[in-house]
This record gives C-alpha cells, sequence and structure tokens, in this order.
C-alpha cells in the first residue's frame, strides 16, 4: 500500500485535500483523484487510430492505470502492457509516482490526474523512446492558457482527436452508481517525439 498522504509530485498532505481534477472528474472530489476512463473512450480511438492507418507500438506504459480500464482494453487489442499507479487500486504495480520515476517505454498512454497534466505530458515526452508515441486524454481545455502555449511551440502534439461524444467517467471506477454522462468535451492528445510540424486535427464521432 502507498502512503495516501503523498501526491504525484512526491508532496506530503492531507488525505483531505484533492489532488486536482482528474481530466474526467465528476461531483465531489475523491481524495486519491481516482476517476475512472471508460473504456468505451479508448475503444473507439483505437479503432479511430485503425481507421487512420496509425500504428502504436506494440508495448504501451500505463503509468496511472487505477483499476486498468485503460490497461485492460489494450491487452484486448494484443498490447504487451505494464501498468503503474501511485496508489493501490488493486491493479498493476502500484507505489510508482510517475513523475518521479525513469521509466523508458515507446509508448505512454493515460488519462493523468488533470491538475498534473501538464508535468504528466512533460515527463512522458522526456522519458518517451526516440520516434515513440504519448497518448493522454485531456479536457479540450488543455490546449488554453500561457504556459502551456509556451509548451506547444516546443511539443506540438501531432494529433488531436476531438471526441465528439461526451465521454463516461467514474468515482472510485464505479460506473454504476456515477452512469452519467459528463458535460465537458475531451480529446485525445497524440505527441510523437521529434515532431515538429501542425498538429492534425481529428473528430471521433
Amino acid at each position: 500500500m502507498t502512503n495516501k498522504n503523498q501526491d504525484w509530485t512526491g508532496n506530503r498532505k492531507s488525505v483531505f485535500s484533492s489532488l486536482g481534477a482528474k481530466t474526467c472528474a465528476l461531483s465531489k472530489r475523491e481524495p486519491t483523484d481516482f476517476y475512472a476512463t471508460d473504456p468505451h473512450a479508448l475503444e473507439v480511438l483505437l479503432e479511430t487510430l485503425k481507421q487512420d492507418g496509425i500504428v502504436l507500438p506494440h508495448k504501451i506504459c500505463e503509468p496511472a492505470c487505477g483499476m486498468g480500464h485503460l490497461s485492460k482494453v489494450l491487452e484486448r487489442h494484443g498490447y504487451e502492457v505494464d501498468s503503474y499507479d501511485l496508489y493501490d487500486h488493486g491493479y498493476g504495480k502500484t507505489g510508482v509516482n510517475f513523475l518521479e520515476s525513469n521509466l523508458k517505454y515507446e509508448c505512454f498512454l493515460t488519462n493523468p490526474p488533470y491538475k498534473y497534466a501538464l508535468p504528466f505530458v512533460r515527463k512522458a515526452l522526456e522519458n518517451v523512446l526516440p520516434s515513440g508515441y504519448v497518448v493522454m486524454l485531456l479536457k479540450i481545455q488543455f490546449l488554453e492558457g500561457k504556459e502551456r502555449y509556451k509548451f506547444f511551440q516546443k511539443n506540438p502534439p501531432k494529433y488531436v482527436y476531438v471526441n465528439s461524444s461526451r465521454q463516461n467517467c467514474a468515482k472510485n471506477g464505479d460506473f454504476e452508481k456515477y452512469p452519467t454522462n459528463s458535460a465537458v468535451c475531451y480529446a485525445w492528445f497524440i505527441w510523437q517525439k521529434g515532431f515538429s510540424g501542425v498538429p492534425i486535427i481529428r473528430w471521433i464521432p
């Protein structure tokens, strides 16, 4: 079990303090900021990538795996997945703070804690192997902000896949208790290490 007085930055804090909004956060904050992504969101992305001829590396790291909702989808599609999380939600290797790790992979794919979304992306781009991919589910508002503007000038995503339909996320992974669609628009941001062109925008039906 991990120390729940520690956040993704490695700082110690009260269990009653929130870690910041998860990209799919709904209702009152969950103390460890665990809001599971509906597996369907990744299913439709993988189908769209297939149609567009985009092939992700065979081995993928899920650095904030929660209960494994995204990892299990990837495995069903034939990917080899290493799953990690800072907290113990009963899946993957726990006690691993991605922001302090030295994990090296050809592909990182996750729905990161939103407050630390930019640090997660920076870390993934730093650690991903040459020509590798970083795939993050983020609010469409991630495109905004002066700090992110500066980041995008040097690190533009290669693709942004905007979800036309609202995506479900569930507090503590309980999709039966939290079935309501979010009013927030989410997109899959895909970086390829070394890319320096103009991002391509796609829409997922």
